[in-house]
């Protein structure tokens, strides 16, 4: 393990590694499919943290396991060929949004074959602050914000990258090209309606 006489030596060793993986996930976007495996390597650990995160929220011996998480996703990230990677931060967000994703599929799948599962509370950071939906699942969250796509679909973009991606408001704001403050009244606009649609399938309780 490193240690590192200041704050400002590890600042360094940081922008250092952020700026080697996104020299890595450039050269991956002009094909160099030998970055592959290495950026992989890279990033492994704080990959598998975000899958341990997934998989907590999931019901006991889930199907699959963290390295089978982590492995589907990567995968899945490999696959979008016409994606720009900002940096490493966006290519994590995507890669938690990815197994979020694969998730919500095991989910379904498994509430159709026994028509139904256990219901879960949600949970969505708004800074310092925890917006409980209630007593609703994370499929009925993902069906919600497939209705919000088709009134506002900045909003519910928004909310998918920060729930399930993982993004905070700067990272989502670069990714969308639009400002801060509009990341915020679309994110705060968007608590509402999802408050007023889960409540219908729950005990949404509003900030």
């Amino acid at each position: 393990m490193h240690t590192y006489p200041n704050q400002r030596a590890f600042k360094t060793v940081m922008a250092d590694e952020q700026q080697d993986i996104t020299q890595m996930l450039r050269g991956m976007e002009a094909g160099d499919d030998s970055i592959v495996d290495q950026l992989f390597l890279n990033l492994y650990d704080e990959l598998r943290s975000l899958a341990d995160v997934h998989l907590n929220r999931e019901r006991p011996n889930h199907t699959l396991n963290p390295t089978a998480l982590v492995h589907e996703a990567y995968i899945k990230l490999l696959e979008q060929t016409k994606k720009k990677w900002k940096n490493k931060s966006h290519f994590l967000g995507i890669a938690s949004l990815m197994m979020r994703r694969i998730l919500i599929k095991y989910a379904r799948r498994r509430q159709a074959e026994k028509r139904g599962g256990l219901l879960q509370k949600v949970t969505l950071v708004d800074g310092d602050a925890a917006w409980e939906t209630g007593l609703t699942d994370l499929i009925a969250l993902d069906d919600a914000l497939q209705k919000l796509e088709k009134i506002a679909a900045r909003a519910s973009k928004i909310v998918t990258m920060r729930f399930f991606g993982g993004l905070n408001n700067e990272e989502i704001a670069a990714a969308l090209n639009v400002s801060v403050p509009t990341v915020k009244r679309d994110w705060k606009t968007a608590r509402v309606w999802l408050s007023d649609v889960l409540g219908e399938a729950g005990e949404a309780s509003k900030l």
